[in-house]
C-alpha cells in the first residue's frame, strides 16, 4: 500500500482482519446483563386478530417482558414510515395506511410480527411465545400481483377499497403516442420480473440499550444515519440525538439493510421499558420472512421504430408489487429510480411510463441491487432483441444504429436524466471483440452435433447512481503517527477502505500503512448519506478530496510559521512541505503532530484536522456490455454457462481489482434471478413456499464459468475523480444478457420468449409447448 496510489489493483486492506477472524459483527456483540427477544410472527397471510393472551407467556420463569401493539400504543409509538411517497398521475396522495411495529387488528403476511418476548435467553423466549394464544379468524389473501388489481381479489386494506397503492406516470404522453402513430413497426413484450430473496450472507441483527436517557443500538444498516432520524422524529417522537446508531462490520446489505424495521424499534423498546440491553438476531427462515423482498414487476413494453429501425418512442406499463406495507423507499424504487434509465444508451424522442403500485399479502418489497434500474433495463434490452427479430435487423446493428454518439454529449434523456459522457459504441466493440461474437455460429454448429443448442445474448445497460445530495469527511492526525479518515458512507463488504485509503495517500502522500477508516458510528460522525445507490466513491472521494486540500492550505499556513517563510513560498508535493527551491521541508504527519503538540501547550497555532461537507451536485451513469454464451440440453432444458464477458465504463477505476470483485458479485446475483431463484406464494393459503435454501436456489460457483471483466475508461465529468460508479452494475447488465442467450439457443425450436427465472423446468415446458405448436 505505502508505494502505490490511483489506478493500482491494490489487495484490499480489510481483509487480512476479516479473513483471520478479527471482524466484528452485531450478532458477536454482547453487553453485561443483556437480554434475548423472540418475535412471535403471524403463520397467516391474512387474518383479524380477535383476541391476544399472553398472561401465560409473561408468567414462565426467565421472562421480563411480553409486548404487544397495545403497550406500543399506550407510551406512544409510532409506526414504521415511509419516506419516500409519490403522487398519482392526477396530483393526489398515494395510499398510505401505515406500518405498524407489530399488527394492530389484522396480520397482513406470513411472518407479520405480533408480539414481542424478552426473556434471559433464546430458549426461554421461544417457550414462552408458543404459550401465547391468539385467536385469528382467517381471511382470504392476495399474493398474485397479476391478479391484485382484478375485481374480485381479496383486499389487504379493505378500508382503501382497492389493492392500488398509486398510478404515476412520467415522461410525454402526448408526443410519445404522436411517434407511436407515426411508427412503421412495433414491437410488443409483456416481462416478469421475479421477486428476489436478498439473503445477504450476515442476517439482520439489533442490539439495544438505554442509559441516562440516550439509545444506543448497534445494528447492520447501510448508513445508521437515517435510522437516527427516523427513529427519533417518527418513531419514538423524540430528539433524534437521543440516539446513538454504531454500525460494525456487515456481511451484506444489498440495498435491504437501508431500512428502519420492527425489530430496530423493538429492542429499543424493550431496553428502555426494562433497563437492560436487549438483543435480537434473526435466523435465516425468519429472514425469508421478515427481510425486505426485491424485485417483483409486471412490465409491458412497447418500442416504436420507423421503417430504418431507428427508435422513435418508448412506452411502459409497469405493475409493481409493493407487500403488504410500504417500506421506506418502496414507492420511488419502480418509479423515480426504475423509470431515471428507460433510454438507457439510446436516442428516443420520447418516453412515456406509468406505474402503478400494489398491495398484496406478501413481505414488503423495496430496493434491492441497483433498485429499479435492473427492471428497466432488462425490458429495454428484451424489447431490442424482440425487435430485432421481428423487423430482421441483426440485434447488434440495431443496438449501434441508435445508441447516443459521444459527440451528443451532454445528453439529456426524455425523461429528463444528463449524461455527462460516454461512448457507447466503443465499449460495444470492446466486449463483442472480447467475446469473439463473429465466431460464434462455428460454436454454435459444434454443440449441435452434440445435441446441444448453443446461443449467445448481450446487453448493454445504463445505470444511473443515486443517494444522498451532501457527504462528510474528516481528516485527523493522531497522536500515535496516524492518519484517521472519518467518512459518513458504510462498507457493507465492497472495499471502502481499501479506495479511502488509496485516495488519502494520493492526496497527502502518506503512508498507506499508516491511514485508518472509520466509520458507522453516529456520534464520531455527525452526518452522512450512507452506502446505497453505488454513490460511495464518488460522492465520498469528493468529500475526501476536498477536505485533503483544506488540510494541504492549513499545512502550508503552519509550515510557513514553522519553516519561517511566508505562505506564498510553500509548496506541497509528496507528502512534504517544503519552500520553494530550498531543500528545507517539513512531513506532513510531522507537521501535524507538532502542531498538535503546541496546540496543546496553550500556544495559539494552526492544527491540520480538517472536515467537510461535499455537495454532491450530478449523479452519474455507469454502462456496459454483457455477453452471455450458454448451452440448452433440449431434452431436459438444463442451461449451462459456457463464458460470460463484461465490458464496463466506470469512468476512472481507482482499484481495478475491487471494481472487478463488484462485478463479479453483481454478475452472479443477476444470474442467480435469471436462473434460479423463484420466491413462490401458496395461492390459497398466502404461505411463502420458497421458505429456505432448501426451496430457494442461490446460485454456486460450479453453476458460472469464470466472468471475464474488462473496462473502457471514459472519465465522468460530473466529479473531480472522473468516476462513475461499479456497485450495482453487473446486477444491472446480467439478467437480459442471460436470457437473451437463452431465447437465442431455443428460437431455432419456436421458443421466442423465456421469462425468469429459466429453470430447466420452465426451460422444458415452454421446449414442449412449442413442440406441440409445431405437430398441430
Amino acid at each position: 500500500m505505502t508505494k502505490f496510489g490511483l489506478a493500482q489493483p491494490v489487495r484490499r486492506v480489510e481483509d487480512p482482519r476479516l479473513l483471520k477472524g478479527a471482524g466484528s459483527y452485531t450478532d458477536d456483540m454482547s453487553l453485561p446483563g443483556q437480554l434475548i427477544g423472540v418475535v412471535l410472527r403471524s403463520p397467516h397471510a391474512a387474518a383479524r386478530i380477535v383476541s391476544i393472551d399472553t398472561d401465560a407467556a409473561k408468567s414462565v420463569p426467565g421472562v421480563h417482558g411480553v409486548y404487544t401493539i397495545a403497550d406500543l400504543d399506550a407510551d406512544g409509538i409510532g409506526g414504521l414510515p415511509c419516506a419516500a411517497l409519490v403522487k398519482n398521475k392526477d396530483g393526489s396522495d398515494c395510499a398510505n395506511p401505515g406500518h405498524p411495529v407489530l399488527a394492530r387488528g389484522f396480520v397482513r403476511h406470513t411472518g407479520d410480527p405480533v408480539a414481542f418476548i424478552v426473556a434471559d435467553s433464546t430458549a426461554i423466549a421461544r417457550d414462552a411465545a408458543e404459550l401465547i394464544v391468539i385467536d385469528y379468524d382467517t381471511l382470504p389473501a392476495s399474493t398474485d400481483l397479476a391478479a391484485g388489481l382484478d375485481a374480485g381479489a381479496a383486499l389487504v386494506w379493505p378500508e382503501l377499497g382497492s389493492n392500488q397503492v398509486f398510478d404515476w406516470e412520467i415522461g410525454q404522453k402526448d408526443k410519445t403516442e404522436e411517434l407511436f402513430a407515426q411508427a412503421a413497426h412495433v414491437t410488443r413484450l409483456t416481462i416478469v420480473n421475479n421477486r428476489i430473496v436478498v439473503a445477504s450472507m450476515e442476517a439482520r441483527a439489533a442490539l439495544a440499550q438505554f442509559e441516562g436517557g440516550r439509545f444506543t443500538l448497534r445494528t447492520n444498516t447501510q448508513g445508521g444515519w437515517l435510522l437516527k432520524n427516523i427513529l427519533g422524529d417518527a418513531v419514538f417522537k423524540m430528539d433524534k440525538e437521543a440516539f446513538r446508531i454504531i454500525t460494525p462490520d456487515v456481511g451484506g446489505g444489498f440495498g435491504m439493510k437501508l431500512f428502519v424495521y420492527a425489530e430496530h424499534v423493538l429492542c429499543c423498546y424493550a431496553a428502555r421499558k426494562l433497563g437492560r440491553p436487549v438483543k435480537w438476531a434473526s435466523e435465516r427462515a425468519e429472514a425469508f420472512l421478515s427481510d425486505t423482498h426485491g424485485r417483483d414487476n409486471i412490465t409491458l413494453g412497447e418500442l416504436a421504430m420507423d421503417t430504418n429501425g431507428r427508435f422513435l418512442a418508448l412506452r411502459t406499463r409497469n405493475v409493481a408489487n409493493m407487500g403488504a406495507y410500504l417500506s421506506t423507499f418502496a414507492p420511488y424504487i419502480p418509479t423515480g429510480a426504475g423509470t431515471g434509465v428507460l433510454a438507457s444508451v439510446y436516442g428516443f424522442q420520447a418516453i412515456y411510463a406509468n406505474v402503478i403500485g400494489v398491495f398484496t399479502n406478501t413481505v414488503p418489497v423495496d430496493a434491492y441491487r441497483g433498485a429499479g434500474r435492473p427492471e428497466s433495463n432488462y425490458l429495454v434490452e428484451r424489447l431490442i432483441d424482440a425487435a430485432a427479430r421481428e423487423i430482421g435487423v441483426d440485434r447488434v446493428e440495431l443496438r449501434r444504429r441508435n445508441m447516443v454518439k459521444p459527440e451528443a454529449m451532454p445528453h439529456k434523456t426524455p425523461v429528463g436524466k444528463l449524461y455527462d459522457s460516454g461512448d457507447f459504441s466503443i465499449v460495444l466493440d470492446a466486449a463483442l471483440a472480447k467475446m469473439d461474437w463473429a465466431g460464434f455460429e462455428s460454436r454454435r454448429a459444434e454443440a449441435a452435433s452434440r445435441g446441444k443448442r448453443r446461443g449467445i445474448g448481450l446487453a448493454y445497460y445504463l445505470e444511473a447512481t443515486g443517494g444522498a445530495p451532501t457527504e462528510r469527511a474528516e481528516i485527523r492526525f493522531a497522536e500515535d503517527g496516524y492518519v484517521d479518515v472519518y467518512v459518513g458512507t458504510q462498507s457493507t463488504g465492497q472495499g471502502h477502505e481499501t479506495a479511502y485509503v488509496q485516495l488519502t495517500v494520493d492526496q497527502l502522500g502518506v503512508d498507506g500503512d499508516r491511514v485508518r477508516i472509520h466509520q458507522g458510528d453516529t456520534d464520531t460522525i455527525p452526518t452522512g448519506g450512507g452506502t446505497g445507490g453505488a454513490r460511495s466513491l464518488y460522492s465520498e472521494g469528493q468529500a475526501i478530496l476536498a477536505t485533503a486540500a483544506t488540510v494541504i492550505e492549513k499545512g502550508r499556513e503552519a509550515a510557513s510559521d514553522v519553516l519561517e517563510a511566508a505562505k506564498a513560498d510553500i509548496v506541497f508535493e509528496g507528502g512534504t512541505f517544503s519552500i520553494v527551491g530550498t531543500d528545507r521541508g517539513i512531513d506532513i504527519v510531522a507537521l501535524a503532530v507538532g502542531q498538535r503538540a503546541r496546540a496543546a501547550k496553550g500556544e495559539d497555532v494552526v492544527t491540520l484536522d480538517a472536515a467537510e461537507i461535499a455537495e454532491i451536485k450530478s449523479h452519474t451513469f455507469p454502462n456496459g456490455c454483457h455477453i452471455a454464451e450458454v448451452e440448452v440440453d433440449p431434452d431436459t432444458g438444463e442451461i449451462a454457462v459456457k463464458r460470460y464477458v463484461v465490458m464496463d465504463d466506470v469512468g476512472r477505476a481507482v482499484n481495478p481489482m475491487i471494481v472487478r470483485g463488484q462485478v463479479h458479485g453483481g454478475v452472479a446475483q443477476g444470474l442467480g434471478q435469471a436462473l434460479l431463484e423463484r420466491t413462490h406464494y401458496d395461492a390459497d393459503s398466502g404461505q411463502l413456499l420458497a421458505g429456505s435454501f432448501m426451496d430457494y436456489a442461490l446460485p454456486r460457483a460450479d453453476d458460472f464459468p469464470d466472468i471475464e471483466v474488462d473496462f473502457v475508461e471514459v472519465p465522468c465529468l460530473s466529479n473531480p475523480l472522473g468516476v462513475k460508479g461499479a456497485g450495482e452494475a453487473g446486477a444491472v447488465g446480467s439478467p437480459p444478457a442471460l436470457i437473451n442467450a437463452v431465447v437465442d439457443a431455443l428460437a431455432p425450436l419456436g421458443v421466442t420468449h423465456v421469462d425468469m427465472p429459466a429453470t430447466s423446468e420452465s426451460v422444458w415446458q415452454a421446449l414442449a409447448k412449442a413442440a406441440e405448436s409445431r405437430d398441430d
